[in-house]
């Protein structure tokens, strides 16, 4: 055996077993993608509106609290449209002192005086900032809110500024995963003031037909069996913020419903709030529905159950969403698309068949040119792709349609490397040189040009990953494995086959 063989053949039986063992059961280890499987895909639009509108809110709310903590005076604060506000009725001897607080308590809006009036203006840097966290933080919770439905391998990216895709491969039941996803999830419990009445003008009669200024409307949820409006406290009690845990429980007449506790600053206010309204109701509001009205009857602290005439599925997705938080923005749906499982089916069964044909076209090709040489380069091509699927497994990667196309592609690229090499040893050869001496300079001379074409396509597959969606990922990732892999079996493995069954002092080479 010649020198150095012994590691090579050693290092090449250590890769395929490795392989084997990452691929197999290969219905375990390689996931299908959403073409091959089937399922939803999703394209989202982000309203980032809706979260400048929140910090618009909130701006208001912070200087009413700072003007009245330092004794400014003024007649109305109203918002003129997200990301625009202002402040009426400040007397001029105000002004000076009102600019102090404004530079002490804020740089992210700019702000201009008009007689009595400031007006306050979201700053450009500062709206693309809280657009751009809008879109990132509703990604996460999207992806929360997905794993812990139980999806299996999905796919969620950002597409542009302000879109979101989301893949679903092998769903049954798109429409309660896109109910699971849209719910905004904002969970508040406020005192009841009043309620239930038919309609807005019966529940405000008592208070002058206006809503009071502590006080605002919600509409009782039909489905949870609550009709009718109620007038609640403007600030909650507790917000989904306060809980600490959340699961799937049963209420005092075993129907489903969502048992809670609280972290320790909402426990506190929780039991404080309670044990100061006992025998009045608590409102339990989602994105702005109630969806029960309790009476408190006594003291409670860090606990407590949120019921509502739910199916189970209902209670626990609500268990899902709030356990992944709110949505800081609206979402609406601009595509959707289902494929179906026969569909997948089809589609695993087109692409095998070709991958096949061209693998089989090339056996044939190579043994019909370079006769029993041409085995070389399909032995090499057969562990080319036991590799591509190793690789695959370790990593957990998905497979696509478009990543079929990138293996049979990988075909190519392999035989190519190999074609290189031969017609390089057919030319030592020519010169008169010896078999092995034809080999060694044949594989030396071959592998600076399969090197630096695998490397160049490499690099473009990487910029296809990075910045591609699902399908062209999928045609990426598997076209980088073949390519990596490639560069292992033409010129290592290929180079050992030679070595072992080649002698030394060989007169002929059939190729």
């Amino acid at each position: 055996m010649k020198k150095n063989v012994k590691w090579k053949l050693g290092l090449t039986l250590f890769v395929i077993a490795l392989c084997i063992f990452l691929i197999y059961p290969p219905k375990e280890k390689i996931k299908l993608g959403l073409d091959l499987k089937g399922g939803t895909h999703l394209v989202l639009q982000v309203m980032t509106d809706d979260a400048i509108n929140v910090e618009t809110d909130q701006q208001i709310s912070r200087f009413e609290e700072v003007f009245k903590k330092n004794n400014i005076t003024y007649s109305e604060a109203a918002k003129e449209k997200p990301g625009r506000f202002y402040f009426k009725g400040i007397s001029p001897d105000q002004e000076g002192k009102v600019r102090d607080l404004i530079d002490q308590y804020t740089r992210d809006w700019d702000y201009s005086f008009t007689g009595d009036k400031v007006v306050f203006t979201l700053k450009q840097v500062a709206a693309q900032f809280l657009r751009d966290q809008a879109v990132t933080q509703t990604l996460e919770t999207i992806r929360n809110r997905v794993d812990q439905f139980g999806v299996a391998e999905p796919v969620i990216q950002r597409q542009g500024t302000e879109r979101i895709v989301v893949e679903l491969p092998g769903v049954e039941d798109p429409e309660r995963v896109k109910n699971l996803i849209k719910v905004t999830a904002v969970l508040e419990f406020k005192l009841v003031k009043a309620g239930p009445a038919p309609d807005e003008q019966t529940l405000l009669q008592e208070f002058g037909g206006k809503v009071p200024q502590d006080a605002e409307v919600v509409k009782g949820d039909p489905k949870r069996g609550h009709q009718g409006y109620y007038l609640v406290s403007k600030v909650a009690t507790i917000t989904g913020k306060d809980l600490r845990t959340v699961r799937r429980g049963v209420d005092e007449w075993n129907n489903p419903a969502v048992h809670f506790t609280l972290n320790p600053e909402g426990a506190r206010r929780f039991e404080q709030v309670t044990g100061q309204n006992v025998g009045k109701q608590l409102a339990i509001i989602l994105d702005g529905k109630l969806q029960s009205a309790p009476v408190i009857h006594s003291r409670i602290s860090d606990s407590g159950i949120i019921q509502g005439r739910f199916t189970p599925e209902e209670a626990d997705d609500l268990v899902v969403i709030l356990k992944a938080g709110a949505l800081p923005a609206g979402i609406k749906y601009l595509e959707e698309r289902t494929v179906g499982p026969s569909l997948g089916s089809d589609s695993i069964r087109q692409g095998l068949f070709s991958g096949l044909v061209a693998i089989f076209a090339v056996m044939l090709f190579m043994i019909f040119y370079y006769k029993l040489s041409g085995l070389n380069a399909i032995i090499a091509l057969l562990l080319n792709e036991l590799i591509i699927f190793g690789a695959m497994g370790y990593f957990k990667a998905t497979l696509t349609l478009p990543g079929i196309a990138g293996i049979i592609l990988g075909i190519g690229m392999a035989v190519d490397a190999n074609v290189l090499i031969f017609e390089r040893i057919k030319e030592e050869i020519a010169v008169g040189k010896n078999i092995s001496s034809s080999i060694a300079n044949g594989f030396s001379r071959a592998f600076s040009a399969i090197f630096d074409s695998n490397l160049t396509t490499i690099i473009s597959a990487i910029f296809l990953f990075q910045f591609g969606t699902g399908p062209i990922k999928g045609y990426a990732v598997t076209l980088i494995c073949g390519l990596v892999a490639n560069l292992f079996t033409a010129v290592f493995v290929s180079h050992l086959i030679f070595d072992l069954f080649v002698p030394i002092n060989a007169k002929r080479l059939s190729i």
